[in-house]
């Protein structure tokens, strides 16, 4: 049987797990691709870290180029994380003709042109499957398994923590600070936890499936970020009486060379028929967003992924899974593993390239010009005329309310006040809620969240 030797960068939690998972299954592996993958060399910050599986110290090294540089290494993992050093490393690889495989989605989200620039240069791939939704195969399901259709949408729960974060604060009815202090203390939350309840994380997953599916790089400033630190306990109890499920979702939705508008006459968003412009336009964002009941992502709870997929060929697709852990991505490494193997035995190191640009004038729409229905909790002084002052607001911006909830038993200064709002765009919202938390009556800031119906 052939033989191809692995070189790692990186053995701490992700690397000793791949490591592990290559020792359990790696003959189970080779039995079905007819390749065996050995490790050579493991390089590692410190022979003594804590790590969840045992590295013999016999493979280990301090010298991150002896790994790379060893001229009897043909792939090389890269399990490192950050976008400083794992970039010289990655590049370093890549300049010597050899493939790469990653799970550094920070690092394919701000260098990934560069990379797979560097990589068709020099002949050879960079692999990534782990670097997105980790066990769950969405990068090849992309790449591979859709390559015949044209995704009109994707809307993706990608961040374990904040799904953990709301699913409790639903179950339970916690405030968010006493749960994000347990998710720290449990292990599901970073210390600090800014880069995953802020919505950063999942903004780099999204960012790379958005490239994916329409063809063109997406730069990480263009997407509108939230994350789920204004999500309170009161949001979830009045959006679970209405009938939804508050879940942080990456979406991306293709808006096509046919501008978006509002049909006043059925309250939805409505293609006009003359086509504006020959641009892709595409909505990628990553916000809180009140998700149906009875949609099968308002059942995705606790630190699980899911991704929901729309193909104009296919139809509607679900992928679910464990999003992160040193075994589930260990999973997708080996996948990569695989397929690296497999093209250097058959002698084509590009069979599937890692990112083939094929709709170059593609653009990200910005987040004012999207359209959706909202979610408006407003804190206000309970006397008579109120509402009225409220509602000219939107009526003059025409945007038009589909449904108020004053709830009883609510007693103080002020006493919350729900609108369920029709169609509109996000530019059109907040500039009515500008002017809204001017009003006397308006105590504290207002909170929005969107809601999405999948339509």
């Amino acid at each position: 049987m052939q033989q191809v030797n692995l070189g790692m960068i990186g053995g701490g939690t992700v690397g000793s797990g791949v490591f592990h998972a290559l020792q359990l299954n790696g003959g189970l592996m080779a039995s079905r691709i007819g390749v065996k993958v050995a490790v050579r060399k493991v390089a590692v910050k410190a022979f003594n870290e804590p790590r969840p599986y045992q590295i013999p110290r016999s493979l280990m090294t301090l010298d991150w180029q002896s790994v790379v540089n060893d001229p009897q290494v043909d792939i090389v993992t890269e399990l490192v994380g950050g976008t400083g050093i794992a970039r010289t490393m990655v590049l370093a690889a890549l300049k010597l003709g050899k493939p790469v495989v990653t799970a550094n989605k920070a690092l394919l989200s701000a260098h990934g042109e560069e990379l797979f620039a560097a990589a068709k240069k020099y002949g050879t791939n960079l692999y990534y499957e782990a670097s997105v939704c980790g066990g769950i195969p969405i990068i090849k399901s992309l790449r591979e398994g859709f390559v015949g259709n044209r995704i009109e949408a994707l809307y993706g729960i990608v961040n374990g923590t904040c799904n953990y974060i709301l699913t409790r604060m639903k179950l339970e009815g916690a405030d968010f600070d006493a749960v994000l202090t347990d998710a720290q203390k449990q292990g599901y939350a970073e210390t600090p936890p800014d880069l995953d309840i802020d919505g950063h994380d999942a903004a780099h997953k999204i960012g790379i499936l958005a490239s994916l599916a329409h063809g063109f790089w997406v730069n990480p400033k263009k997407i509108h970020v939230e994350g789920i630190r204004h999500v309170s306990a009161l949001d979830i109890k009045f959006a679970g009486e209405l009938g939804y499920t508050i879940k942080l979702l990456g979406i991306i939705k293709r808006i096509d060379d046919l501008r978006l508008t509002i049909d006043a006459t059925k309250n939805k968003p409505a293609r006009k028929s003359n086509i504006v412009n020959r641009k892709c336009k595409v909505q990628v964002s990553v916000y809180p967003t009140l998700v149906p009941n009875a949609h099968v992502l308002a059942s995705v709870n606790h630190v699980f992924n899911a991704v929901f997929v729309r193909g104009d060929i296919v139809g509607d697709t679900l992928f679910y899974g464990r999003g992160a852990g040193k075994d589930a991505t260990a999973s997708a490494v080996l996948s990569d593993l695989a397929d690296a193997a497999l093209d250097l035995k058959s002698g084509c190191k590009q069979r599937v390239p890692p990112f083939v640009p094929h709709e170059c004038a593609g653009a990200v729409m910005p987040i004012e010009d999207a359209v959706s229905q909202y979610f408006l909790r407003l804190n206000v002084v309970d006397r008579p005329g109120t509402l009225a002052k409220i509602a000219a607001i939107f009526g003059a911006a025409k945007i038009g309310i589909s449904s108020v909830i004053q709830p009883e038993g609510h007693e103080g200064k002020s006493v919350p006040l729900i609108f369920m709002m029709h169609y509109a765009t996000n530019g059109a919202v907040n500039g009515a809620l500008k002017k809204i938390s001017r009003l006397p009556v308006i105590k504290g800031k207002p909170v929005m969240i969107r809601v999405e119906n999948f339509e």
